[in-house]
């Protein structure tokens, strides 16, 4: 009978790539290798579809997300293009919006939290009418999700980019855009968003918006703070958990060294 070994700790999880990213891995290597550069044009979609061998919603997809964080510029008479701006900056972009740890939900949150409370602050005191009219449009558009009873993640996220967007920070803007793909990969797993969080997420925009148009700084802030506080304790509920590294003592370890400590 063969002998039963254990299973070595340096095997780990596999992680299955989407079409879409290894889209996105190609294209940054052709603009690292020169071979992309700078207001360069893209081959139509037909074209990359064929030349990838997938479908076009998944070319599509990697496209419309290096859209939006800046990656690539479309125009409607020269088609989409690489963005005006350094290769490096280019590349270390694109390498962060693929790289990111994406189970350190935790960090995640904390980080996003810090950004969001002073993107309110500022978007409540320079908000012009047209920019509080695309925040409340953002809105609408979640309130529609929702109450179709869809989870509406894009769509949450989009109202805090316009929220962003009204700040008039470019920074700022550029932070949030950079996190949000794995936010929204985060909503998206199972457990996170639980039955009502939806309806309770669109209220306390409401919050967040009522105080932009108050032009409330501090309200404002107060509205946002809540939001992430409900967030974060729907991420720690909800969300897998991560393994603990190799070598970290236990919790049952810990109170043992902790009762130690105070002899």
């Amino acid at each position: 009978m063969p002998r039963r070994t254990s299973i070595p700790v340096e095997l780990s999880a596999i992680q299955v790539q989407k079409p879409a990213d290894l889209i996105m891995r190609q294209i940054r290597n052709l603009i690292s290798g020169g071979a992309l550069k700078p207001g360069d044009r893209l081959p139509s979609e037909r074209e990359l579809t064929e030349k990838f061998g997938v479908g076009r919603g998944h070319v599509r997809e990697a496209l419309r997300r290096l859209e939006f964080y800046g990656v690539l510029e479309t125009f409607p008479q020269s088609g989409t293009v690489v963005a005006s701006m350094g290769t490096h900056a280019l590349e270390g972009l694109i390498s962060n919006l693929l790289d990111l740890d994406r189970h350190d939900i935790v960090a995640l949150n904390e980080t996003r939290e810090f950004l969001e409370l002073h993107v309110a602050k500022l978007a409540a005191e320079r908000a012009t009418k047209p920019a509080i009219a695309e925040i409340r449009a953002a809105l609408e558009r979640f309130r529609i999700e929702v109450e179709a009873g869809r989870t509406g993640v894009e769509e949450d996220l989009l109202f805090h980019l316009a929220v962003a967007k009204a700040a008039r920070n470019p920074i700022l803007l550029s932070l949030i855009s950079l996190i949000t793909p794995d936010i929204i990969r985060l909503n998206k797993e199972p457990g996170v968003c639980a039955s009502g969080r939806p309806d309770a997420a669109l209220q306390e925009h409401e919050k967040v918006l009522e105080a932009i148009e108050a032009h409330d700084a501090d309200g404002a802030a107060v509205a946002m703070m809540a939001h992430m506080h409900m967030t974060q304790a729907q991420y720690l509920r909800g969300a897998p958990k991560p393994a603990a590294p190799a070598g970290s003592p236990s919790r049952a370890r810990k109170t043992r060294i902790a009762a130690a400590s105070r002899r």
